[in-house]
């Protein structure tokens, strides 16, 4: 799950780090309120949608007075920007952050990932911050430092220094690069993150360390412990069709193809768009249905994959492991007679009871393309859509 710029700073002020001064606003009046309590000369107006790239789109923009913040506001709010992040539809901005200017010196970058070949939380900074951090690892990736943390004993304070003498910071600058980074690392484990991201991280000329930008996403499993981070959800910033998938426990992404596929386990799902393409066809979508392939779940299931008006025919690939394929056939002949099945449907069963399986599936009155391999499954769909 991603949260907004200004939500992610809420959760690092209380890890004690530092951030600029700032307050979201829904409306231009509240933007210039926000502004006059705020004092100061220099304020800066940041739409808040989950994507980068917000300034080069038009979406930070730099204010003198109270009365400016509320015309950028006004300007900004239900504004599409379009970013190399939102694709060119763009995304609908709802809110604004208001924050205090700083007095920029240096502008850094620092992030902290799961190094997953290497099953440990790994610390990047780099000094060339501002930019994409892909852009620097592609083009000059000596500029990438990187501290890996043993999860045993946890981030130390000598490596957070480590990281701070390798950005170049001397005196004062170290000692608040120092708690800066072992906040962010608290910050991190504790709301059990999957990224965190301080992009531009800015050494002001008083020699403060600041956040002057912030990119949180946490692990969607362990948000039962975190009721007050699942509450910061934003549906508005995630595909419709996802957000209703995840109402029914159903793992969707949406792709940008047009076979619809329907497949139980990660794994297998990954292995079909695969050969999807091999065959010459494009996924629409990647949509694992889990172990229990009931009716239900297979109803709610195909309702979401032909509201994609992309889809032009559906792949179903169930392994019978734990669940049954009979039964699964049975639950896809229900299913699609409860709905209005609008694309051709393919379907491959393997596994526990597979021949039962194609049996009912060939003997329905549906009209169903049974397959007999993953390979075959994958020709006659794209067939059917060619």
């Amino acid at each position: 799950m991603n949260i907004h710029e200004y939500q992610a700073k809420e959760i690092l002020r209380k890890y004690g780090v530092a951030v600029p001064a700032g307050e979201v606003a829904f409306s231009a009046d509240e933007a210039q309120k926000i502004a006059e309590e705020m004092g100061g000369e220099i304020f800066v107006v940041k739409a808040q949608i989950h994507a980068g790239g917000r300034g080069k789109g038009g979406g930070v923009k730099l204010a003198k007075s109270p009365r400016e913040v509320r015309e950028l506001a006004e300007k900004m709010l239900g504004m599409t920007l379009v970013t190399h992040q939102t694709g060119p539809e763009g995304k609908t901005v709802h809110r604004v952050l208001i924050a205090a200017g700083v007095d920029i010196e240096r502008e850094l970058y620092l992030g902290i990932v799961l190094d997953r070949s290497v099953s440990e939380l790994v610390v990047m900074a780099s000094t060339e911050g501002g930019v994409e951090i892909e852009k620097v690892a592609a083009e000059t990736p000596d500029l990438i430092f990187k501290e890996y943390i043993e999860p045993q004993t946890g981030m130390q304070p000598f490596q957070a220094r480590r990281i701070a003498f390798k950005l170049g910071l001397s005196g004062a600058q170290v000692k608040n690069a120092t708690k800066f980074i072992l906040g962010l690392y608290k910050a991190f484990v504790n709301s059990d993150a999957s990224l965190a991201e301080i992009n531009p991280l800015v050494v002001t000329k008083s020699g403060e360390v600041q956040a002057l930008d912030a990119k949180i996403g946490f692990d969607d499993n362990a948000l039962y412990r975190h009721p007050d981070i699942a509450e910061m959800r934003d549906t508005d910033e995630e595909d419709p069709l996802e957000v209703k998938a995840s109402e029914h426990h159903l793992n969707y992404i949406k792709l940008d193809g047009n076979v619809g596929c329907m497949v139980n386990g990660a794994g297998l799902a990954m292995a079909t768009m695969d050969i999807i393409k091999l065959a010459g066809g494009q996924p629409a979508n990647f949509l694992d249905v889990g172990g229990g392939a009931n009716v239900e779940t297979v109803r709610n299931g195909f309702e979401i994959i032909l509201s994609d008006p992309n889809v032009k025919a559906v792949l179903v690939n169930i392994f019978g492991g734990i669940v049954r394929c009979d039964r699964v056939a049975r639950g896809i002949i229900e299913a699609a007679k409860s709905i209005n099945l609008s694309a051709p449907l393919v379907v491959r069963l393997e596994g526990t009871n597979a021949v039962e399986a194609r049996k009912l599936l060939a003997e329905s009155d549906m009209n169903f393309e049974v397959a007999n391999s993953l390979a075959d499954a994958a020709e006659k769909v794209v067939a059917l859509i060619n």
